[in-house]
């Protein structure tokens, strides 16, 4: 699956679970490991925990297998590895705290669009 085309599974399934503030930040140019970084906050660790479950039985429904996930439903932050894209789902103190956005854009990682 192309990455764009997977970004915007991952975003149309972000956007239909109620995940809050999504940005995500294209690091193609700092980074070989991944693409795109996809933030979102949630409402509870239960919620990060579906957000990121509803995104893994969306993909796999598609044919790309994720290379895993990280948190719980006792977790402020669970994170889901889809290769090209990563998803990291915050509860708002977690990603107050950490700022991920502050940290990969710090070397002007460009935030695209969010759909």
């Amino acid at each position: 699956m192309q990455t764009e085309t997977l970004l915007a599974l991952v975003e149309g399934e972000l956007n239909e679970r109620k995940a809050l503030d999504m940005t995500v930040l294209d690091v193609r140019t700092k980074t070989s490991f991944t693409d795109y970084m996809v933030v979102v906050t949630g409402t509870s660790n239960r919620h990060l925990k579906a957000l990121c479950d509803y995104v893994e039985m969306k993909v796999k429904a598609n044919g790309v297998m994720p290379l895993g996930m990280e948190g719980d439903m006792t977790s402020d932050w669970v994170l889901l590895d889809l290769g090209d894209v990563i998803i990291h789902a915050m509860t708002q103190q977690a990603r107050d705290h950490y700022q991920l956005e502050k940290l990969w854009t710090v070397g002007d990682a460009p935030i695209a669009a969010v759909a």
